[in-house]
């Protein structure tokens, strides 16, 4: 924390429904601190059916500087900004937003770069790399995008939501990177294995792929976070695999957040 608030504080809230499991207000505002700003992260429960009510009255605010958006708002807070990043607008959401010069909102969406970082700092190689990604909502179709950055030669998509599926294809294939496919949840053949579904969340969630088909080649990554190590990635773990967890995606995305923060 800041040794002392004071008017001149500003403000960075995180808004989400439920919110209680965030854990950004503590590391953001702890970041802050550690750059001698005088900041801090505060979370705010807002329900999906009142974000419009929020956002007028956050924007009304003169020392709010940045807000964090969790969810359900991602998609939505993407219709209050006023400009945005390229991903945002291949991806129609926002997980970051910042003031413009003239008090607007500038919009961002770091989930996929996170859990990219994550999955290279321990230890995977996107480079050329056959991916399959399971989940083609929020967090797969930012993972995608930026599966496809990282320099991905195929990635296979699956999802049970078909419709989402294609979008995800065609989004994946507008960006001329790497052969874009959709495809069964089968890791055969497949260099990085990642969950990008709430699958593993409770303990009677079956598991995304069939962990019979992993081996000690693959590199499995899942997106759950504030759970530790998934049943999914112990299961992949035995299996001999390499993996990252949500918790690891969520470390790599506080730096991230104070750069975009601080860019104003």
């Amino acid at each position: 924390m800041t040794g002392a608030l004071n008017g001149g504080t500003r403000l960075f809230p995180i808004i989400g429904d439920p919110i209680v499991y965030v854990k950004s207000p503590e590391r953001l505002t702890r970041s802050f601190a550690d750059r001698n700003m005088n900041a801090i992260c505060i979370p705010m429960q807002v329900a999906e059916e009142r974000l419009g009510d929020v956002m007028q009255g956050l924007s009304a605010i003169g020392n709010i500087d940045g807000l964090l958006v969790t969810m359900p708002h991602k998609a939505a807070a993407f219709g209050y900004r006023t400009t945005y990043s390229e991903r945002a607008r291949l991806l129609k959401v926002v997980s970051v937003m910042r003031r413009n010069p003239d008090g607007s909102w500038h919009g961002d969406m770091l989930d996929g770069l996170a859990f990219v970082k994550a999955q290279i700092d321990q230890g995977a190689d996107p480079g050329g790399a056959r991916a399959l990604l399971v989940g083609a909502g929020g967090a797969g179709s930012a993972i995608a995008i930026a599966l496809l950055e990282a320099g991905v030669g195929e990635l296979v998509i699956h999802d049970s939501h078909k419709a989402c599926a294609e979008e995800l294809l065609a989004t994946g294939a507008s960006l001329g990177r790497g052969k874009v496919r959709l495809g069964p949840p089968n890791p055969t053949g497949c260099d990085l294995v990642f969950n990008a579904t709430p699958m593993g969340m409770t303990k009677s969630d079956a598991f995304p792929v069939d962990v019979a088909l992993l081996d000690a080649s693959m590199f499995v990554g899942d997106v759950i976070a504030g759970h530790g190590t998934t049943p999914f990635l112990r299961a992949a773990q035995a299996a001999g695999c390499r993996t990252a967890n949500g918790d690891q995606m969520v470390e790599a995305v506080q730096d991230m957040m104070v750069e975009f923060m601080l860019a104003r």
